[in-house]
């Protein structure tokens, strides 16, 4: 079952992966050619990201969210730290 707090726990994961791969994977392909760190920390942050996707999916019927909500929701894991903001506006009563 997906409740809001396994929600919650994702979006964390999924934002931390973003940053991990944005201001340190990717800097370390570019500046020192190390390519490696994309390569792993790029398909987990994509695995991440696709399940932040399914589990937002799966709980708009279940908490009954409408979908402007649904939309900045799913739009707010594209962008770095999108995801905590997200969870502090619209998640943090769980």
């Amino acid at each position: 079952m997906i409740t809001l707090k396994n929600f919650k726990t994702l979006a964390l994961i999924e934002g931390i992966s973003a940053i991990l791969l944005f201001f340190f994977a990717m800097p370390m392909k570019y500046a020192f050619d190390m390519p490696v760190f994309v390569k792993y920390i790029g398909m987990a942050h994509g695995i991440l990201f696709i399940g932040y996707i399914l589990f937002a999916t799966l709980l708009m019927s279940a908490e009954k969210w409408n979908l402007k909500k649904y939309a900045l929701i799913c739009l707010a894991s594209i962008p770095p730290f999108g995801t905590f903001y997200i969870e502090k506006k619209y998640l943090r009563n769980v």
